[in-house]
């Protein structure tokens, strides 16, 4: 299992579990249901999914940090500030947030399950190998920020 870690870029996984949810919803199109205001919902979900993952990387951008998800040891800096004051990974929660917008766009019940599965994944595969290495890079800093901000929200 450890050679999915850090393999799958997050924005592929995202396109991936998009694509997943919608041909999920396609497969078994009885089962959708009327939602209403669901553009309006999922447009805000949206939005604020785009904000998060904006802001994110305006801090690393800001402090001249990677950006890059899958070369974790290679960050120059922690990033505490902005965004990052309130959740240890906002750029992979405006994705979620994208994704859980597409699946009230879809207003189908086959799309929710990948919410929880995304989650899941990116806990085991992206963000724990990630925390590895900023552990072992940043040692009792990163144990103390750790220990005060959460890591989806």
């Amino acid at each position: 299992m450890n050679a999915l870690e850090l393999r799958i870029p997050p924005l592929v996984l995202l396109l991936v579990y998009a694509a997943a949810m919608w041909l999920a919803a396609t497969w078994q199109p009885a089962l959708a249901f009327v939602l209403p205001w669901r553009v309006a919902l999922a447009a805000a979900l949206a939005a604020a999914g785009v904000a998060c993952v904006l802001a994110g990387g305006a801090q690393f951008r800001k402090a001249a940090t990677t950006v890059n998800p899958t070369r974790p040891g290679t960050a120059s800096s922690m990033v505490t500030t902005g965004i990052y004051r309130h959740s240890r990974n906002p750029m992979y929660l405006g994705m979620l947030l994208a994704l859980a917008a597409w699946a009230i766009f879809l207003a189908h019940p086959l799309a929710f399950p990948f919410l929880p599965a995304f989650v899941a994944y990116m806990n085991r595969f992206q963000i724990g190998p990630e925390e590895r290495a900023l552990a072992a890079k940043f040692g009792a800093g990163f144990a103390a920020y750790r220990q005060t901000v959460r890591r989806w929200l």
